[in-house]
């Protein structure tokens, strides 16, 4: 079906899904459930799991062949408090890369970040951006 349409106004917008490659499933649902405090939407076979962060939904998935490639985006994850947030996550096991820090001093803004990792060393990050 060839239909001739106006397409100059298309733009990609919304992310729908992401999806992280993971080795071990029940350890990595455990960390996003019980660690991040996700909300673990489902799970499916062969070997997904689908978590709710705010409009996004995440897919954990191992991957497809055994000792493929696998890749990863960095998640950052939007909070009110990064000392708060990074202070309750260290007490649930999260070890940090860093402790939280300026990483940029915006005109109405300063933007904190905090790295770690899930058990897969998938990279993660809190990120804060507090008025000035």
């Amino acid at each position: 079906m060839n239909m001739k349409t106006d397409d100059s106004e298309f733009a990609l917008n919304e992310i729908g899904q992401i999806a992280i490659t993971i080795s071990d499933l029940d350890k990595a649902v455990a960390f996003y459930r019980d660690i991040l405090r996700l909300k673990h939407l489902f799970s499916a076979p062969p070997g997904l799991a689908f978590f709710s962060a705010g409009t996004v939904r995440l897919m954990l998935s191992r991957s497809e062949q055994e000792g493929s490639e696998k890749f990863s985006s960095v998640l950052y994850f939007k909070v009110a408090d990064i000392e708060k947030a990074h202070d309750i996550l260290v007490s649930r096991g999260v070890k940090f890369e860093a402790a939280p820090h300026q990483i940029a001093k915006m005109p109405d803004h300063e933007l904190w970040m905090a790295f770690f990792r899930d058990p897969d060393r998938n990279l993660l990050a809190l990120m804060c951006e507090n008025p000035t």
